[in-house]
């Protein structure tokens, strides 16, 4: 059988046996899959770009909001205010709006028991070929946590404790010192609750004024048995022999004596009280009247006749002191006529009268034998036995032996053993501390209205001299504790027994901080590292809320300035009494400084003068003017102490 080929079914066949046709196949069929593959590897690497800025941001968020938070701690699980403000704008700066073309982009922070900031970011990201397969999003979510964490600390605060710490700063509601009483005691929680637990954190505590109460912190051998005060002794004993004359035993005998009438009345004159007037400095306010009211106006003028008789004259023996003979007159009065007198009730006056009608009485003037005595007193430098200092004494020291300094670039600390931060007393009572006796000290020769002036040599005398050892500016105050573990109920009991009295000494208060911190000297065995591997890191906060105030008059680490001349003499000193305390203020801080301590300086409610500026140095000094700044000062403090990291 024939066939006939045609073209078409040509071809067709030929088309049926062509194999080259089979890759354009196989390449569209194997398409498909290749392109999720490298869509999805696409995809995932945006994403993990992604989830890496966006732990960024979380991270940066929390160290940020952590920083802020320092020891201004809220309710736990909350992050408010400017915490919040500075997290979220961390976070914002680090992941902006539409970064990525993510969407619905979330951050929200905890504040965690232990006052670590916990934070939770999330974003969704749109995919790209992936939409393609029904993969329109990739949710992407982080975690992230801030911490402070500390290293061994040994932190002593030296706080001013004077009589200025009594106000209150404008603007705040409590006074300087329970707003210091508060601050303190959220930097305590925050350093407690931020430190590892095999980490040691120590806090030792010198309140200062006039002087330091570190009395119960000396061994009985670093203290004197003896020392000479300025007081008095009784000198001599004078008696003078005199007479005393008195009336006695009236006996009504004839007349009437009418009771008071009220005879008319007037308003009382009305006077507005006076606000007390601001003391300077740590004296504080004083004065200040009360509103009053007063009787100003006439009274009838007095029509009384009244005539004595001597009825006749006795005797008899006076048994003493002195024994001697009392003369007795017997008199008898006559009175006749009118008397008026005018008294207040409220704001109303009453004039009232009194009449004598030939009222008669008789009486006895006696005349005894008098004695009168006086004591003459030697103010002078006494000595005194100080066995009993502990039970006798607050717990205020005089300082060691000292000499005066022309050059405080140049001090020689085998003279000025004050100034020697490490010095431990031998056998020498010159290297050893003495009790204050405030009770005994007499500022020699002014009286107790501050007139006269200081008499260095002895003197014999009946006057009585000013007892200024009891006065405001000599106040001992609360004890000095050294350095130990505490918990927040032990720093707040120690907090209240603080009270603001006394004068602004700072150079007292920074050389028992320094001698209390040191890694060598009195507590060279107690302030020691625990070992090579946990060495301890020391930081002295010195806070103050005024300048130096220095008052001669005052009894203080160096006796009665004026009379003991120790380390400044008014007559030839070429510093002021308070350049002298300022200067050995700078040198002691100098001195702690050199053990590798650093020293904060607060000044609330007053500016920081160069001696505290320079004593702290650059960025560890601050001034605060309220209690929200001195909370910023020592969040600021409690960073710089701390190790701020991200937990996890």
């Amino acid at each position: 059988m024939t066939h006939c080929n045609s073209p078409r079914s040509t071809f067709l066949s030929q088309l049926l046996h062509d194999r080259s046709g089979n890759t354009l196949a196989l390449v569209a069929a194997a398409t498909a899959p290749l392109v999720a593959v490298v869509g999805s590897a696409v995809d995932i690497g945006r994403g993990y770009v992604t989830e890496s800025r966006l732990q960024q941001a979380c991270d940066a968020g929390v160290l940020g909001a952590r920083k802020k938070l320092g020891s201004d701690l809220p309710p736990s699980g909350f992050v408010l205010g400017e915490v919040k403000k500075v997290g979220n704008e961390l976070f914002d700066l680090n992941f902006p709006e539409g970064r990525y073309s993510t969407e619905d982009r979330s951050f929200v922070m905890t504040l965690e028991e232990d006052f670590a900031i916990s934070g939770q970011a999330s974003a969704t990201l749109p995919t790209t070929i992936m939409g393609i397969f029904g993969k329109q999003e990739m949710p992407i979510a982080v975690t992230c946590q801030s911490r402070m964490n500390f290293t061994n600390l040994d932190i002593m605060m030296v706080l001013d404790v004077t009589g200025s710490m009594r106000l209150t700063n404008p603007g705040d509601s409590l006074s300087r010192i329970d707003s210091m009483r508060a601050v303190i005691k959220g930097f305590h929680a925050d350093i407690e609750s931020a430190k590892a637990p095999d980490t040691r954190v120590r806090y030792g505590f010198v309140p200062y004024a006039t002087n330091v109460n570190v009395g119960g912190l000396l061994k009985n051998n670093w203290v004197v048995n003896d020392w000479t005060y300025q007081t008095r002794e009784l000198d001599a004993t004078n008696t003078t022999v005199g007479t005393r004359t008195y009336d006695t035993n009236w006996v009504y005998e004839s007349g009437t004596r009418s009771d008071w009438t009220a005879v008319s009345t007037y308003a009382a004159t009305f006077y507005p009280g006076t606000p007390g007037t601001p003391g300077t400095g740590d004296e504080g306010g004083s004065g200040g009247t009360s509103d009053s009211y007063r009787c100003e106006g006439s009274e009838p003028a007095y029509a009384v006749d009244v005539t004595d008789t001597l009825l006749g004259e006795s005797s008899e023996p006076f048994a003493g002191p002195p024994a001697g003979t009392r003369e007795i007159d017997h008199m008898r009065r006559w009175h006749n006529g009118t008397r008026y007198r005018t008294i207040r009730d409220g704001s109303t006056c009453t004039v009232e009268r009194q009449v004598d009608d030939n009222y008669v009485q008789t009486f006895d003037r006696i005349t005894d034998p008098s004695e009168s005595s006086s004591t003459d007193w030697r103010y002078t430098p006494i000595a005194r036995d100080v066995d009993d200092w502990r039970t006798e004494t607050f717990g205020c020291m005089e300082e060691i032996d000292t000499v005066q300094i022309a050059d405080y670039d140049n001090v020689d600390l085998a003279q000025a053993l004050d100034l020697n931060i490490d010095h431990v007393p031998g056998s020498s009572n010159a290297g050893k501390w003495r009790p204050m006796y405030h009770d005994i000290i007499y500022a020699r020769s002014l009286n107790n209205s501050g007139v006269g002036s200081f008499t260095p040599a002895e003197v014999i005398t009946t006057s009585t001299y000013a007892k200024t050892g009891n006065w405001w500016m000599s106040n001992c105050p609360a004890s000095a504790v050294n350095l130990n573990e505490m918990d927040a109920t032990t720093i707040a009991t120690y907090l209240d027994t603080l009270n603001p009295e006394g004068a602004t000494y700072h150079d007292i208060g920074m050389l028992w901080g320094a001698r209390l911190l040191s890694p060598d000297g009195l507590f060279a065995s107690e302030n020691a590292d625990e070992s090579a591997n946990k060495p301890t890191t020391r930081h002295l906060i010195f806070l103050t809320d005024g300048q130096t105030e220095a008052y001669d008059v005052a009894y203080g680490a160096y006796g009665l300035e004026p009379l003991d001349r120790r380390r400044w003499d008014p007559d030839t000193s070429t510093l002021t009494l308070n350049e002298v305390v300022e200067a050995r203020f700078s040198f002691a801080c100098n001195e702690i400084k050199k053990k590798n301590t650093t020293v904060w300086v607060i000044a609330f409610g007053t500016d920081a003068n160069t001696a505290m500026t320079e004593c702290a140095g650059e960025g560890r000094y601050f001034e605060a003017s309220n209690a929200s700044q001195l909370t910023e000062a020592f969040d600021s403090i409690a960073r710089s102490m701390g190790d701020l990291r991200v937990s996890k």
